[in-house]
């Protein structure tokens, strides 16, 4: 590859919380305030039935298995998660919500061991423990110099973009924000002088172009649909949690939503909150991944969406440059143990006949490739 090409490595939910900070070798507290369960081990204990047997604590890299020898086969150049899961010894539990996600800050090599570029704050978890969860999150991703886009200590800093150097000078900004369709509640919107989340109340045109505008002035001349030096461009990520957990179908306020983002001069949509990968798309000089599904999380053996075979995972790879569309990855993986595993051939073939049936009405096809990964075929 040319030295002006960027390659971007995407995922969906990493949830490190929960049932998988109980594996990790620093445990935080396990009682939990949820309808079904009060004691996050259960979640291990579901898995174990199901996958087979967990040596506990497990090592840091354990979460991750196999992605980390994808992630240093590929050498991406920027690396992004959404981090879905508060990092915080807090116990103010967030009340309305029956789920809540808490990572014990000790455990934050199980993060710092896949060196992501980019935590997306912007979901519907990261106030599980409140504000003050909210804010220790933030100092202890902050002092691990980890940077962040879509939660901050007032709105300022929750809308202001994350900036990677990426090479002699090219930037990528990650702009992240969430809306209520991802289960965000609205009272998490942060404002003048109120931690809290980027939130975005509807996928309206208008809050499009409010975001579009804001990707104007933060972009460097030479960016996408303007003049100038490629190598000095700036490449653009919006970071989304948005829509339902389960389905396939892309609500047409998502699609006309990403594709005023994309003319406004994102480059890539970077959907997430769904617990299964949802269709992609190419549109115009950019690229939309409408749901990236969990890559890490511990609902291996709850019932009720086999359908989905949410045991499968996605790593996005996005390559960007030489002025030709954006070329699109995608490596199979697969959660066993809590643990992720190289997805075998029949795993594989499922998901890209997915991808390529549910994709069709955006005009996008899929198809595995020889080297195992999927791809999105040009149209």
């Amino acid at each position: 590859m040319g030295s002006d090409l960027l390659t971007l490595a995407l995922c969906g939910d990493v949830m490190l919380g929960r049932g998988v900070d109980q594996i990790l070798p620093r445990p935080g507290d396990p009682r939990l305030c949820e309808p079904y369960a009060g004691d996050a081990r259960g979640y291990v204990i579901l898995a174990e039935e199901t996958s087979g047997t967990i040596p506990r604590p497990v090592g840091f890299d354990w979460p991750w298995g196999d992605a980390l020898s994808v992630l240093r086969e590929t050498a991406p150049d920027v690396r992004v998660v959404n981090l879905e899961t508060a990092v915080t010894r807090s116990g103010d539990v967030a009340p309305g919500k029956s789920v809540h996600y808490r990572m014990n800050p000790e455990n934050l090599p199980g993060l710092l061991v896949t060196r992501p570029d980019v935590c997306v704050l912007a979901n519907n978890h990261v106030l599980d423990f409140g504000e003050r969860g909210l804010v220790e999150t933030l100092d202890v991703l902050a002092r691990a110099g980890l940077r962040t886009a879509g939660a901050g200590r007032d709105e300022e800093e929750a809308w202001r973009p994350a900036v990677v150097q990426a090479g002699a000078g090219r930037r990528v900004l990650v702009f992240a924000f969430g809306m209520p369709s991802s289960g965000s509640p609205p009272d998490w919107a942060a404002g003048p002088g109120r931690p809290g989340v980027a939130y975005v109340p509807a996928p309206s045109p208008e809050r499009a172009a409010e975001i579009g505008e804001r990707v104007r002035r933060a972009r460097r001349p030479g960016g996408s649909g303007d003049a100038g030096d490629a190598g000095d461009a700036d490449t653009v990520v919006a970071s989304v949690h948005w829509g339902s957990n389960w389905g396939y179908e892309v609500p047409r306020d998502h699609i006309r939503f990403a594709h005023i983002l994309i003319d406004s001069g994102v480059d890539v949509v970077h959907g997430h909150s769904s617990h299964h990968p949802r269709p992609v798309e190419r549109y115009g000089d950019g690229l939309v991944l409408y749901g990236c599904g969990d890559l890490i999380d511990d609902y291996e053996g709850i019932p009720g969406y086999e359908e989905y075979r949410d045991e499968l995972r996605l790593l996005y790879l996005v390559t960007l440059g030489d002025g030709a569309p954006p070329r699109l990855r995608m490596v199979p993986l697969r959660a066993r143990r809590m643990r992720l595993e190289r997805a075998g051939r029949e795993d594989a073939e499922w998901l890209a006949a997915m991808l390529d049936r549910t994709g069709r009405r955006l005009g996008s096809r899929v198809g595995l490739g020889a080297d195992g990964m999927l791809a999105l075929r040009a149209g």
